[in-house]
């Protein structure tokens, strides 16, 4: 189908996919994976940049990576609720692409909406294969679907991973991902209030975090997922 990914990455905030799984979603790509992302609010509430201006720049990385497309849609950044109206939104956009797997934001983090977001986006996965919820999306009504696999990305905070994912290869690019945000990251010429993770520690912290996730497995660089039900393999040799 035109709109089906392999790979569906939701964040709850523009830049949320880029830190925290866009070298697994570059791997993926290599591979011959599509992907489409999902941004559920436009992160109005951050304290530098505007609502405007990190939809330029979520759409200028959605063209880097390259995703098939990347929908953003209007819940309230800081203050979205878990509810039936959201549920529904994010059923939409599942049953829209179709994915094989989604990743989505984590179980818990630093940030409140990140571990809010981890649970709505898990139920919404859910809810999306009961063929008794109704919806339609541009117009034209909707099957049912619910991906394979839902797996949350390892944010600010270390949480202990499921499994990683190899990322060295794509180490440098994720950089340029992330660096995409402009208005947010490191940048000696910005007049914009100093944040948490305006400063270039930051994106050292960003490096040093991926290289804390691979080197248990002999990895350079790693991104690390929690999966909420045992991650399964047919062959032993799969894992390193």
């Amino acid at each position: 189908m035109q709109n089906k990914v392999n790979i569906l990455a939701i964040g709850v905030h523009p830049d949320d996919v880029e830190l925290g799984c866009s070298g697994t979603l570059l791997q993926q790509i290599k591979k011959g994976d599509t992907i489409g992302l999902l941004d559920l609010t436009r992160g109005e509430l951050g304290s530098r940049g505007n609502a405007t201006i990190r939809t330029q720049e979520a759409m200028a990385a959605a063209q880097l990576f390259p995703a098939k497309f990347r929908i953003q849609l209007n819940m309230a950044d800081g203050f979205f609720e878990h509810n039936k109206a959201n549920l529904l939104e994010i059923i939409q956009i599942i049953r829209f692409a179709k994915p094989d797997i989604v990743l989505a934001n984590a179980f818990a983090d630093r940030h409140p909406d990140h571990g809010r977001a981890g649970k709505l986006i898990a139920d919404a996965c859910f809810l999306a294969g009961l063929v008794r919820i109704e919806t339609s999306y541009r117009g034209l009504p909707q099957a049912a679907w619910r991906p394979k696999n839902v797996y949350h990305y390892i944010q600010d905070y270390y949480l202990a991973p499921s499994f990683v994912v190899d990322i060295t290869e794509v180490i440098e690019q994720k950089m340029d991902l992330i660096l995409t945000y402009k208005s947010q990251f490191f940048d000696p010429e910005s007049k914009e209030p100093e944040t948490p993770i305006s400063g270039k520690e930051f994106l050292d912290f960003v490096k040093a975090r991926a290289q804390n996730l691979g080197r248990p497995s002999g990895f350079k660089y790693a991104e690390g997922f929690q999966s909420a039900k045992p991650v399964g393999i047919k062959d032993l040799k799969e894992l390193f």
